[in-house]
């Protein structure tokens, strides 16, 4: 298959290596697996399969681990391209989102990494997915795909979607080597692009070689007041829902973000943990409920997902998971509602928290009443430490 016709005009896109990262950054990111980002084709995976660009984990080097097939990659590489056209590969984002702005990685990728790179973003319906995946299905284990191209009937047939038309998010750019100073591209996508809810992206590689990592940024969109019942309580939280963080206190270990993803955390890393505080008294007193008495503590604030006009919430989730010995001693909710982020209101009194398991918050012996539909939640931790993840259960609130 000759691919030569697909490629895009040659633009000049800004490349943006700043410190700290750019602002959409704070985003929710959509395409790594542990926000349910996945691979559902990929044009060659020789070296190393196209998923192992979505690993939550930083990109490691190896220096004398080889497979049957090459150098061992973290990341996804292709072999050197010996026929016409160019390798892509189809991403399927956590939720539908409209982009503001990708990184992508060339960590370790020195003498073959992809020397120019596009992608564009659309949506696939159903029944193309469902075609795609039955007739070119992808292999998910540790191994997945590696040493696997697909066959030129296979090509023609996956050129047929027409991905190729989608829109173009950012432009075939020129990447660098993945030496540290130069690893890290920061792609802000044109504003009148930004607009678009896409549920895919097509990342072409041109002509071949590796990326380590792909991350991609922006804010979920999804209408859950068609999809659910005003009356059945779901996780407004959730970054798959629309719930996104919107500022924190301190992140020194792990960004709060990390507390409404939709997998298991895989360890503390993985989660929200803060620097211990410096104000901690030298010796520490309890009141009589066993709560620690501390002048400090930290906070981080959510905007709820799932309707405009905010929501009731019924049921609160901490999870402490992995945190055996800087879990937090106690934790604090607050709501505030649409048009006004400042009034903030107790939803939940300060809770005794412990190690490594889930504390569960509901009904009124633990949740105060609300007087007005939470559009945002603080969640308040003393002295500090971590969390894992973090449920709010609720129902959607109905305009009057």
């Amino acid at each position: 298959m000759d691919t030569t016709t697909t490629t895009h005009t040659e633009q000049t896109q800004e490349l943006v290596q700043p410190s700290p990262p750019p602002a959409f950054t704070e985003l929710s990111e959509v395409a790594s697996i542990g926000s349910n980002g996945s691979i559902l084709f990929a044009t060659d995976d020789w070296f190393a399969p196209a998923e192992w660009m979505l690993k939550d984990t930083e990109p490691v080097f190896l220096a004398d681990r080889y497979t049957a097939y090459g150098k061992w990659m973290d990341g996804w590489e292709t072999r050197r391209k010996r026929t016409p056209g160019h390798d892509w590969c189809l991403v399927e984002l956590g939720a539908p989102t409209q982009i503001a702005g990708v990184m992508i990685d060339t960590a370790f990728f020195t003498g073959n990494y992809v020397p120019r790179v596009s992608i564009q973003g659309g949506t696939l319906d159903a029944t193309m997915k469902r075609m795609l995946q039955t007739s070119i299905p992808r292999v998910t284990d540790e191994v997945g795909n590696i040493g696997t191209g697909r066959t030129t009937e296979e090509l023609g047939m996956v050129e047929l979607i027409g991905t190729d038309q989608w829109d173009v998010l950012v432009p075939r750019t020129e990447l660098q080597a993945g030496y540290e100073p130069t690893r890290r591209h920061y792609f802000t996508v044109a504003k009148g692009k930004q607009s678009l809810i896409v549920n895919h992206l097509r990342v072409n590689m041109f002509p071949d070689g590796g990326i380590a990592r792909l991350r991609v940024y922006g804010t979920v969109r999804l209408n859950l007041r068609e999809s659910l019942s005003v009356r059945r309580p779901f996780d407004m939280i959730a970054m798959l829902n629309g719930g996104r963080c919107t500022g924190f206190s301190n992140a020194h270990y792990g960004h709060p973000r990390n507390l409404i993803k939709p997998s298991t955390a895989a360890n503390m890393g993985d989660g929200w943990e803060t620097a211990r505080r410096l104000d901690r008294p030298p010796v520490l007193q309890i009141d009589d409920a066993g709560i620690l008495q501390v002048p400090g503590c930290e906070w981080a604030i959510f905007q709820l997902g799932g309707a405009p006009e905010g929501g009731w919430i019924e049921r609160i989730c901490i999870d402490t998971k992995h945190f055996k010995g800087n879990f937090p001693d106690n934790v604090q909710v607050e709501y505030a509602w649409k048009g006004e982020p400042n009034s903030w209101k107790l939803l939940m009194e300060k809770k005794k928290l412990g190690p490594d398991r889930v504390h569960e918050f509901e009904g009124d012996e633990q949740l105060l009443p609300q007087a007005k539909p939470a559009s945002l939640v603080r969640i308040t931790i003393a002295p500090d430490g971590g969390l894992s993840r973090v449920r709010v259960f609720g129902t959607v609130a109905v305009a009057k």
